[in-house]
């Protein structure tokens, strides 16, 4: 093995979590001396999704923010809930645009280097091993955003769903959208007695994300998702010509799977291999931003990289949550009809950022109190 085989740090996975690790590791001048290698098999050159996030000022983001909203609603099949966000903002961010802003930033720095081949295995020794469909690499520590084949074979010991959506970006021949307000949630539309609902996020007059997501325990065959998306833009926009400019379609774990278990002294699940994903909604990328900067505290201090990246209290939370969608799906319109017209938006924020008060947290489980809640949340003691 070569001298230019060992690396201080080896990210296995350019997705939200090795990028954003990454560049963090790459702006702090602790880290100027360490050799880090990115390894992964794409070379991240298309739009496979749109991540959104919420924050009162600005961040390492607006660069790329490919549109921001200060008004947003929640539609359920009773009534329409009209949020005011303010100190907030909802933004949203195409993959692609933050794909090339972190190769852009991070191929200025000598001591990165990428190297696009699939990992096959990763081995602990002296130091750790990472295999690839080429090359064997070491490194003092690896972080792994890979999800662990574990979690398919031991899930059924959690609980879990899987929060799966399909998406179209759709021109228009008129103004057909309102740009200043987007639909967080809109549940007029559904398969059954099943958590699904509409998302859509307006780029302008004329240009908008329209997408159907399911919070469930089983997938749907993808015209399943297109008949309820057209059915959608005919019935309900009242939109009758138009065109399909992009597409993206995807599946996020809402679990509260102990993937921290995997972690040890030289390796370190990261994203949706880490159980970055908040069980109760699928939002990640804030969430991402804190655990990233938590290891690089801990790494300052001398500390494992995965201590204390998680808070038991929320853990808690998420899994009452997913306890009742699991077992009663239909009470997911009840559910947010209750998060959003019982409490503040910006308490909500708060407490999906994981940064809410106890007072804040007591409103929010009394405004779900019910005896699936109390059921939910005997049998998660």
């Amino acid at each position: 093995m070569t001298g230019s085989s060992h690396f201080d740090y080896i990210i296995i996975g350019n997705g939200l979590a090795g990028f954003q690790l990454a560049l963090k590791l790459s702006e702090e001048s602790h880290f100027k001396d360490k050799q880090i290698a990115l390894i992964d098999p794409s070379e991240k050159n298309t739009n496979d999704k749109t991540w959104s996030f919420w924050q009162t000022e600005s961040s390492l983001w607006n660069s790329i923010i490919h549109k921001s909203w200060k008004k947003a609603s929640v539609i359920t099949s009773k009534k329409e809930i009209d949020l005011e966000l303010n100190p907030y903002t909802y933004n949203s961010v195409k993959s692609l645009d933050f794909y090339r802003e972190a190769k852009a930033q991070l191929n200025k720095k000598e001591n990165i280097q990428f190297i696009i081949e699939k990992v096959t295995s990763v081995k602990e020794n002296e130091s750790v091993l990472v295999t690839t469909n080429k090359n064997t690499y070491s490194a003092s520590h690896v972080f792994d955003s890979r999800v662990p084949d574990e979690f398919s074979t031991e899930k059924n010991n959690s609980v879990s769903i899987i929060q799966h959506f399909k998406g179209w970006v759709i021109k228009t021949e008129n103004n057909c959208f309102d740009e200043t307000k987007v639909v967080m949630m809109d549940y007029r539309l559904k398969d059954g007695e099943q958590t699904t609902f509409m998302y859509v996020l307006p780029f302008s007059k004329t240009e908008a994300l329209v997408e159907f997501t399911y919070f469930t325990e089983n997938l749907v065959d993808e015209h399943v998702y297109d008949n309820y998306i057209k059915t959608y833009i005919k019935n309900y926009l009242q939109i009758d010509h138009y065109s399909i400019i992009e597409t993206e379609q995807g599946q996020i774990p809402m679990t509260n799977y102990d993937f921290s278990k995997f972690n040890t002294n030289t390796v370190t699940k990261i994203g949706t291999g880490g159980g970055w994903v908040k069980g109760s909604t699928g939002y990640s990328f804030k969430l991402t931003e804190k655990k990233v900067a938590k290891i690089i505290e801990n790494i300052k201090a001398n500390k494992t990289p995965s201590s204390n990246l998680f808070r038991s209290k929320y853990k808690f939370y998420d899994k009452v949550f997913l306890k009742v969608l699991k077992d009663e799906n239909h009470k997911g319109e009840w559910i947010f009809k209750q998060f959003y017209s019982k409490n503040s938006v910006q308490t909500m924020f708060r407490f999906l950022d994981e940064e809410s008060t106890f007072l804040e947290e007591v409103k929010i489980m009394w405004s779900l109190f019910s005896w699936s809640f109390i059921k939910a949340f005997f049998k998660t003691l």
